[in-house]
């Protein structure tokens, strides 16, 4: 029966391409009254990956949640997908998770063994991952939905931001792009299963390693590492944009020097583009140049709403290699992508 039901050809939009415009979003958060509470750390203001609270001078909870539509048509494969994008953010500060609560909407007269097959592969994930889930909550609804909020710990000494770039940086990707086309392809059924296989991976894969070796590498080297995030959502674009407006920089981008994940290039030519994707290129493209020998499909690629994407790195560019090195010796799948400039127009570049 599970073999049976195609999951991403039961919803609109799959995985992070279902988030709301980051137009609508910005326009809305810039409206809300700002925090007061000083314990506050990180909140919503610089559309950071999770917000962080103080609890004492030695320790702080980092709080985020994530939930999506089916992003594969496995249901034990969605939700250690679900899982992984989930926990991504709380690995994006520099925390460490330890709890979780599940989000679950689902059709009533859906198949109940295909629910139990996304809660296994989303437990199975987050134990994985040292992280206990605790409870959650569930509803009734005709699109199927599934995620978590995820706490974790963190030192406030030793909060990663999404801001703090500085000119010079190196910028350092830690997995392949290309997720949001291959998923809007197998909705149509029209992408080769060596290449769902491979986005499947990619997007099971624990963003642990990656912010293992970033601590490693500011551990060694302290104050090294600028600015961390994760790309998700609102595309590789996207988040560089939130990294260079709240750092004050520009950023300049190598569309060659990026990895994409197999058949992505081909998914794009043929045109498989989500809302999502659409949605990030009417918001972001403003703030992009790119030079005339960009093709039109690795433009697409970097508006491309990733789900459990990689990490976005801004590190001194004297320890880029030793970056790249610890992430190697994790298996990590990075390349150093750009650099980080003096703020000028346009915000950023690519060639």
């Amino acid at each position: 029966m599970l073999e049976q039901v195609k999951l991403t050809a039961t919803v609109k939009a799959a995985g992070c391409a279902a988030k709301l415009s980051p137009g609508i979003l910005d326009a809305v958060l810039r409206r809300l009254p700002r925090q007061t509470d000083a314990n506050v750390l990180v909140g919503f203001e610089t559309s950071d990956d999770a917000g962080v609270y103080r609890l004492s001078p030695g320790i702080a909870l980092v709080q985020t949640v994530d939930f999506f539509t089916p992003i594969v048509d496995d249901p034990f494969s969605f939700g250690q997908i679900a899982a992984a994008n989930a926990l991504s953010d709380v690995y994006a500060m520099g925390g460490r998770p330890i709890s979780a609560l599940s989000i679950v909407a689902f059709p009533e007269s859906g198949d109940v063994d295909t629910l139990d097959q996304i809660l296994r592969g989303g437990l199975a994930k987050m134990t994985e991952a040292g992280c206990t889930v605790i409870g959650g909550h569930s509803i009734r609804d005709d699109d199927m939905k599934f995620g978590y909020a995820v706490t974790g710990l963190i030192d406030p000494e030793r909060v990663w931001r999404n801001v703090g770039a500085r000119p010079g940086d190196a910028l350092l990707l830690t997995k392949p792009l290309g997720a949001g086309v291959i998923s809007t392809g197998l909705k149509q059924g029209r992408i080769p299963e060596d290449a769902i296989a491979a986005a499947t991976s990619s997007m099971a894969r624990l963003n642990r390693d990656a912010s293992e070796a970033v601590a490693e590498i500011e551990e060694r080297t302290p104050g090294s590492v600028h600015a961390v995030t994760d790309v998700t959502g609102f595309a590789l674009l996207g988040h560089a944009r939130e990294m260079a407006v709240g750092s004050g920089v520009s950023l300049a981008i190598d569309h060659a020097a990026i990895e994409y994940l197999p058949g992505a290039v081909a998914a794009s030519r043929a045109g498989f583009y989500s809302g999502g994707l659409k949605n990030n290129r009417q918001f972001i493209g403003d703030c992009v140049a790119f030079q005339p020998s960009v093709p039109e499909e690795f433009r697409n690629l970097l508006f491309d709403p990733q789900t459990s994407g990689g990490l976005l790195v801004a590190v001194e560019a004297a320890q880029a290699d030793a970056l790249l090195a610890a992430l190697v010796a994790r298996k990590v799948s990075a390349r150093r992508i750009g650099r980080v400039l003096e703020k000028r127009s346009p915000l950023m570049e690519v060639s």
